[in-house]
């Protein structure tokens, strides 16, 4: 396998008028994000056979109307319990998206934070447990395309750690004007489960003979879950399945990474690291990815009353 090094360079309906929405009123770093961007948090309902489960989810919008492509993050775990894990903003990522013209949506799975439902875990069966987290994603995405702010024919999703199994998976359900996906550091890790990197290595083969788009996956080599060489033979068991469109899947090796390359999407220091591949990888696409020159317009957070 070759490392890639670094250089410049419908969808299902969804009853919309069950989602509750709030405006945020917290401040946004005015140093990262552009002037004029909202922050809002729509809890997403999620339609399932026996119940309906809300999914916390927070949208960053440029200033505008729009419609404007549209970026979605999806976490990782943290340690501990995930109904005590905060709301993903990533703050200093996210903005890079905002500044370039995207609407950035970080949908929280079931059983993260205030999202409902219970969180799916636990299980040796890496490939299920990454198709199930999929569907939440889904969910999320049902509701985004319907908005008037939201281009449905431009959407990159991207994951970090159980957040890039979920985009890979993803990829492998397809979903109308999805152009691509980037997988930060992305997998699950058990060791309760005999052969857990073999079972990691089999579920990124199994999506790869499902997947549908471009991919780049990011990984460094000093990730305190993947071990060297353990990233490559993921990659390799996936890109050894792919065909059409996704045969286009690139490797960027980040090297060494501040004691632990996981942590190098969640860092504010890895973002100068990781961005000018991402930046390639749009344009590849044919998606923009200059910056936006901002309206000359006092800085402030545009806030509003909540409605639902």
């Amino acid at each position: 396998m070759s490392r890639v090094v670094p250089t410049v360079q419908g969808a299902r309906m969804m009853l919309a008028a069950l989602a509750c929405i709030a405006w945020c009123g917290q401040a946004i770093a005015q140093a990262a994000f552009p002037a004029q961007t909202v922050e809002q948090v729509v809890m997403v309902p999620k339609v399932g056979l026996q119940a309906t489960v809300d999914l916390e989810t927070t949208i960053f919008r440029p200033a505008g109307e729009g419609p404007f492509p549209l970026v979605v993050i999806n976490h990782g775990k943290s340690p501990g319990k995930p109904a005590f894990q905060g709301r993903a903003r990533f703050a200093a990522q996210t903005a890079e998206f905002v500044r370039r013209g995207y609407v950035v949506a970080l949908p929280m799975r079931q059983g993260f934070s205030k999202s409902g439902g219970q969180y799916v875990g636990g299980s040796c069966d890496v490939r299920g447990n990454g198709m199930m987290q999929a569907e939440d994603v889904v969910a999320a995405l049902d509701y985004l395309s319907q908005q008037p702010y939201v281009d449905p024919t431009r959407i990159v999703v991207i994951g970090q750690s159980h957040g890039g199994l979920s985009t890979m998976a993803l990829s492998a359900i397809g979903y109308p004007g999805v152009v691509g996906v980037v997988n930060f550091a992305g997998g699950l890790r058990n060791d309760n489960c005999v052969g857990w990197e073999n079972n990691l290595i089999d579920a990124f083969g199994d999506y790869g003979r499902g997947a549908r788009y471009p991919s780049l996956w990011i990984y460094g080599d000093n990730d305190s879950y993947w071990p060297w060489p353990l990233p490559e033979r993921m990659f390799n068991s996936y890109k050894a399945q792919v065909s059409g469109a996704a045969k286009e899947a690139r490797f960027f090796d980040v090297g060494e990474f501040d004691g632990d390359s996981h942590r190098l999407f969640s860092n504010r220091a890895g973002v100068a690291v990781w961005l000018p591949a991402v930046d390639e990888f749009f344009r590849r696409l044919g998606l923009p990815f200059d910056e936006v020159p901002e309206r000359s317009q006092p800085a402030r957070t545009r806030t509003a009353g909540q409605t639902s």
